[in-house]
C-alpha cells in the first residue's frame, strides 16, 4: 500500500530478510535500549507475527511488529527513521498493523510505551488506544515506567 508524505511516496509491505540491516540501524538511532539485529531475525517469517516495513524507494524508513496470540495481540515495536518523523508515517504504519491484526482475528491489541514519550502516547491515543495500566521500572537506559495501552479492534 503506497501513501505520500510531504517528501516521498511511502509503501508499506511485509518485512523480508533483506530489510534487517536497515531495521536494526533505525532501531539503534531511535531507542535508548535497542533490540539487536538478531532479535528481528526470527520474527520476519514467523507465523504469528505481523512484521511490516515502510519504504521509500529501496530504503526502509519505518517498521511495526505485532505479536499475535489468539484474539489478543501486542504492538511489540514501532519505529520511524528520524528524518521521516512528523510526516504521519507512524500513524499510517499503526493503522496498517492494526488492520492486519484484525484480519488475523485479533480483537484486542496492547502495547507498552515509555511514560515520558508524549509524542508516542499522543499517536496511540489518537488511534483509539486507552491507558489501562502501568509497569513500574519497565524500561532500562534510563529506568522508567511503562504505560500499558489497549485498543479493541
Amino acid at each position: 500500500m503506497a501513501t505520500r508524505t510531504r517528501q516521498a511516496v511511502v509503501t508499506i509491505r511485509p518485512a523480508t530478510d533483506d530489510d534487517l540491516d536497515d531495521i536494526a540501524a533505525i532501531e539503534r538511532t531511535v531507542f535508548n535500549d535497542p533490540w539487536s539485529r538478531r532479535s528481528f531475525v526470527d520474527l520476519v517469517n514467523a507465523d504469528r507475527v505481523v512484521f511490516l516495513v515502510a519504504t521509500t524507494g529501496t530504503s526502509v524508513v519505518g517498521y511495526a511488529i505485532v505479536l499475535t496470540a489468539g484474539v489478543e495481540c501486542e504492538l511489540a515495536n514501532l519505529a520511524i527513521a528520524r528524518l521521516m518523523h512528523r510526516q504521519g508515517l507512524g500513524a499510517r504504519l499503526l493503522e496498517e498493523a492494526t488492520a492486519r491484526a484484525r484480519a488475523r482475528g485479533c480483537t484486542e491489541m496492547f502495547l507498552e510505551v515509555r511514560a515520558s514519550n508524549k509524542a508516542a502516547i499522543k499517536l496511540y491515543s489518537q488511534a483509539g488506544f486507552q491507558a489501562v495500566g502501568k509497569r513500574a521500572r519497565y524500561y532500562a537506559r534510563p529506568i522508567e515506567d511503562a504505560i500499558v495501552m489497549k485498543i479493541n479492534l
